[in-house]
């Protein structure tokens, strides 16, 4: 066991490695991130997430951190803390650069070195679970991370889809990268799957609503659950508010809820 863990290195201490994929841009990987660093946290889990889509990391925002510095330390990059008691940690490459407006004009090997130095270098100590937002695609960036992450055996992957057939239609090919590349896909969840009022509480289907669950049946694998379009969602996520714990009343409460107690339920040796 000692072994194992000397070969694991930083990532010894993490217990399940999450990532969140999709086949496309815009449709809430980083909400869905950021939100489930923030259920599980609720629900008793010591989680870090690690932000490796390095051309728009949005997630410091997203959780009130953004400007915070990351310092060295024997073991490397010590993550940004969220609170006070050190239950959600960061690590993005928004903290490393100069201004917050800079575009990253990096080509594939420069991105690749990060993202693997990311994997290695940045000291996350123990988790429950270490979350990984990715961006859109399956290209250098996704096979470098799936690849970097092998050694330590992930979990699997949750991906994100809209309602949309054209979201559809990417996701279905994010389905079979995961293929490709032996990972284990968690579950689909549909995001903005309908517009909650905030005046009636009505939810309207905007983008049409059952594609995830549909291409779920299709592919065979577990649908997570939808999460509504909320604009008190949109709020907190502005805000570097949580959600989880100022809404609780919102609709999208209990759908971010039960993705997250799915996971924790597959994660644990009965669920395994």
């Amino acid at each position: 066991m000692e072994e194992e863990a000397a070969e694991r290195g930083n990532l010894a201490g993490v217990r399940h490695i999450l990532l969140v994929l999709s086949g496309k841009g815009g449709v809430g990987k980083s909400t869905i991130s950021t939100e489930l660093a923030l259920a599980l946290r609720h629900a008793g889990k010591k989680v870090g997430v690690l932000d490796v889509d390095l051309c728009g990391p949005s997630i410091p925002r997203m959780l009130k951190v953004q400007g915070k510095d990351v310092h060295q330390c024997d073991s490397g990059w010590v993550p940004v803390f969220v609170d006070q008691d050190k239950s959600i940690s960061l690590m993005s490459i928004g903290f490393l650069l100069e201004n917050s407006d800079d575009a990253v004009v990096w080509r594939g090997p420069k991105k690749n070195a990060l993202i693997k130095q990311f994997i290695c270098d940045v000291a996350w100590g123990e988790l429950d679970f270490l979350i990984v937002d990715t961006p859109p695609g399956t290209s250098d960036e996704h096979i470098s991370t799936v690849e970097s992450l092998r050694p330590y055996k992930p979990f699997g992957a949750v991906l994100v889809t809209t309602p949309q057939a054209v979201s559809i239609g990417d996701v279905r090919r994010e389905l079979t990268f995961c293929k490709k590349m032996g990972l284990r896909v968690i579950g689909i969840v549909e995001n903005m799957s309908g517009f909650v009022c905030p005046h009636c509480s009505e939810c309207t289907n905007i983008f049409s609503k059952g594609g995830g669950e549909e291409l779920a049946k299709h592919a065979g694998v577990p649908f997570l659950g939808c999460v509504p379009l909320d604009p008190h969602l949109a709020q907190s996520l502005e805000e570097g508010k949580d959600f989880i714990q100022e809404f609780p009343k919102s609709s999208a409460f209990p759908a971010l809820a039960s993705i997250a107690q799915q996971i924790v339920d597959r994660t644990s040796p009965q669920g395994s």
